[in-house]
């Protein structure tokens, strides 16, 4: 799943406690990226901090869940990507840290 937070601390804060609670298993923080989006009418443009973090289906819910509790914004990105295969061991990983 992705979320886009306005600040490195806010990023980490959220993915940190994500990944205490096992509702991901991981949060990969990619700072600094550029993000171009309409908002309120107007083509805005900003500097965020992507987080990636690896669930589970069934805890899918409890993490847009905390992400809406916890995150800045008043529309916080939480966009979900289908997983179409991987590693088995690392599944199981993401299975067993959730």
């Amino acid at each position: 799943m992705l979320t886009t937070c306005g600040s490195m601390s806010e990023a980490r804060r959220i993915g940190s406690e994500a990944v205490k609670k096992k509702l991901a298993a991981c949060a990969n923080i990619v700072p600094r990226i550029e993000s171009i989006y309409r908002w309120k009418g107007k083509v805005e443009r900003g500097s965020e901090t992507l987080v990636i973090m690896k669930t589970t289906s069934a805890r899918l819910k409890q993490l847009e869940q905390h992400i809406q509790r916890e995150h800045s914004y008043e529309v916080p990105e939480f966009v979900v990507l289908p997983l179409s295969t991987g590693s088995r061991k690392y599944l199981e990983w993401i299975e067993e840290s959730t």
